[in-house]
């Protein structure tokens, strides 16, 4: 049932398509220990370098603009599903004014919610970066389906089936289907179709040459992003 309409999606038959792409993948992950060992230690050490480096002054610079433009925390914590479907606190930088419906409703476009620097951090990704704290905890890695707040864990349910599949690895900060540009709200069956495909592809061919590719995509990405949101606000 649509969240917001109150209305059910298309059935599943009625989306062009290969159908199997979406349902719970054939993988034995027990056979894969190697690279999930080096995985994890990737995700140790990476998360550490970038909260040394970079996340140690990028903080303190974001929290006084997220402080300066609107009243409420810097930190936006919020329970999500994460890996074997347990759930967890992600971290974020607040981007929206303080509402009672950041558990239920997702982010739309031109949303009221979302404060003039909590445009801009979502723009370029940057309010996502306290989430490397959730992957030196164990909660998150760096590459992988990204996590959901429960309502849209339901409503995918729902729609999609073997939907959770996906809680077989830990969420990600960045992942296939963001690389390939599926991100932001999911209005439509399309959208959530679209995304799972991605997933579940991602699920099935996880290797060290597919991570590094989603990194470097994601890094070139980034620095478009930034880019194109400073240019924009220059010219506002």
């Amino acid at each position: 049932m649509d969240h917001y309409t109150n209305t059910l999606p298309p059935p599943v038959e009625d989306l062009p398509g290969k159908k199997e792409i979406v349902v719970e993948p054939n993988i034995d992950l027990p056979t894969r220990k190697i690279y999930f060992f080096l995985k994890r230690s990737f995700d140790i050490i990476f998360s550490f370098l970038f909260l040394a480096c970079v996340f140690s002054w990028l903080f303190p610079i974001i929290s006084l603009l997220i402080l300066f433009d609107s009243k409420g925390p810097v930190i936006f914590v919020q329970r999500r599903i994460g890996k074997n479907g347990r759930s967890f606190r992600c971290f974020k930088f607040r981007t929206m004014i303080v509402n009672d419906e950041c558990d239920e409703k997702q982010a739309q476009k031109n949303d009221q919610r979302i404060t003039k620097v909590g445009r801009f951090l979502r723009q370029t990704n940057l309010d996502e970066t306290p989430q490397f704290i959730n992957v030196i905890a164990g909660d998150m890695s760096v590459i992988g389906p990204r996590p959901h707040m429960f309502s849209d864990w339901t409503r995918f349910s729902f729609v999609i089936p073997g939907y959770k599949f996906r809680s077989l690895l830990r969420p990600g900060i960045t992942g296939l289907a963001q690389i390939k540009g599926h991100h932001g709200p999911t209005p439509d069956y399309k959208s959530i179709y679209t995304r799972s495909s991605c997933d579940a592809q991602y699920i099935r061919k996880a290797c060290f040459r597919l991570d590094s590719k989603i990194i470097i995509l994601t890094f070139l990405k980034g620095i478009k992003n930034l880019f194109i949101a400073c240019f924009h606000s220059g010219n506002k």
